[in-house]
């Protein structure tokens, strides 16, 4: 998991696999790293959009996001005072590579 992520809305995670999600359709984004072609990801059973899939990186630094899944915490936590959890176990996350 790659830990220093953040989007519009605060923390997001990166990761190599995401469930219970539908995809978007692809469009050109400028993001804070550059231009990248990605998707919108949703949740599956209510819908809200959750985060972003990365389809293409133009910057050949940012090719390793590419087939990724940034899920953003502000928009998978339900907003009350519980902790959060993010399962950063090796087999279901992208190791941080810095």
């Amino acid at each position: 998991m790659e830990q220093s992520f953040h989007c519009r809305h605060g923390k997001a995670y990166l990761f190599n696999h995401a469930t219970n999600i539908s995809v978007g359709d692809e469009e050109e984004r400028v993001l804070f790293s550059g231009m990248h072609t990605v998707a919108d990801i949703f949740c599956c059973c209510c819908g809200q959009n959750v985060g972003w899939k990365y389809v293409v990186a133009q910057e050949k630094t940012q090719k390793y996001k590419e087939g990724k899944f940034v899920l953003e915490r502000g928009r998978i936590a339900d907003g009350t005072d519980l902790e959060f959890y993010v399962d950063t176990r090796p087999s279901g996350s992208d190791a941080d590579d810095s």
